[in-house]
């Protein structure tokens, strides 16, 4: 049923949607915004990416002159509602390229040159009560988030508030960085990462009328790709880091970067198996189609197929 609900492109037939949109990143920029054990070119930027952000332009140029005829009909001032983008997809499945990547190609367009991107971890819990609520060993399932905060920032976003505060998240520490915030200041664009940000499951801190996260986007995007290459991917990262950010002391993870090549394999398929892959398949994986496009990730890391919800 969900197939019907989208058109298919190729790569091909998704590449010739660019018409004459420029390429305004260099090989310099694409480096700065590729993830770590990621190998997206400047060519994949040129078919999938370039599309994309044509296709949001035209969105967002809609919702401002929407947004002008209201104001003209109730003889109000010009107000200045930024549209929101929310894009989900596992841990390691690359949504955090796709985003930098979108965050500096949209903030490349004349008419929304104000581009925030904000993640959800800033969001999670500390780990402090993380730990009270035994909820350590499922960090990143949605009731690991303070969610009413979230919907909140969010409800504050789309008031127009001119400056709203995130809270900060630190991967190296795996936790809440105290008493620092990110300002987004009157925004054109938000984009807003996470694993679960399309969920709908109602929970305790749902109010009574339900209000999700996702409630307030204005386009969604879900990154997929098969498990088996998703699962490669984050053992890849994991063997990764554990060369690079794991050494160092002041890490959360530090404990891992003596690990033999096998030792690190296992713990990190160990801990695909019992937390990753299953907040994959549990929560994130179910909300796929509730996507307005999806893009389809070849075991390559390359997008290999888009598709884009008609209905």
């Amino acid at each position: 049923m969900a197939l019907f609900r989208y058109l298919q492109f190729n790569t091909q037939q998704w590449a010739s949607l660019r018409a004459q949109t420029p390429l305004t990143l260099s090989e310099a920029d694409l480096e700065k915004l590729r993830g770590i054990n990621e190998s997206l070119s400047l060519t994949e930027v040129t078919e999938i990416y370039l599309p994309l952000s044509r296709l949001l332009n035209l969105y967002v140029v809609a919702s401002q002159a929407e947004e002008a005829v209201i104001d003209t009909f109730l003889g109000s001032p010009v107000t200045k509602t930024p549209y929101v983008i929310g894009i989900a997809g596992s841990v390691a499945v690359g949504k955090s390229t796709t985003a930098r990547v979108l965050q500096a190609l949209l903030a490349r367009w004349p008419n929304h040159p104000r581009v925030d991107l904000v993640t959800t971890d800033g969001f999670l819990y500390p780990n402090r009560v993380l730990m009270e609520r035994g909820l350590m060993e499922r960090k990143g399932f949605p009731e690991s988030y303070d969610l009413r905060r979230l919907v909140q920032f969010l409800a504050d976003i789309k008031s127009g508030i001119p400056l709203v505060q995130a809270p900060v998240y630190s991967h190296q520490s795996y936790d809440i960085v105290p008493d620092s915030h990110q300002e987004v200041k009157s925004p054109d664009i938000v984009i807003v990462e996470g694993l679960n940000v399309l969920q709908t499951t109602a929970s305790k801190q749902s109010s009574a009328a339900h209000i999700f996260v996702s409630d307030f986007f204005d386009f969604s995007i879900y990154v997929d790709a098969d498990e088996e290459a998703i699962e490669a991917w984050y053992v890849a990262r994991f063997l990764k880091l554990r060369e690079t950010r794991f050494r160092d002391e002041s890490s959360y993870f530090h404990r891992y970067a003596a690990l033999t090549d096998e030792e690190a394999r296992q713990t990190a398929r160990q801990i695909w198996r019992d937390i990753n892959g299953r907040n994959l398949r549990e929560n994130i994986l179910p909300t796929k189609d509730r996507a307005c496009l999806i893009l389809e990730k070849a075991p390559d890391h390359s997008v290999r197929s888009v598709q884009l919800r008609k209905i």
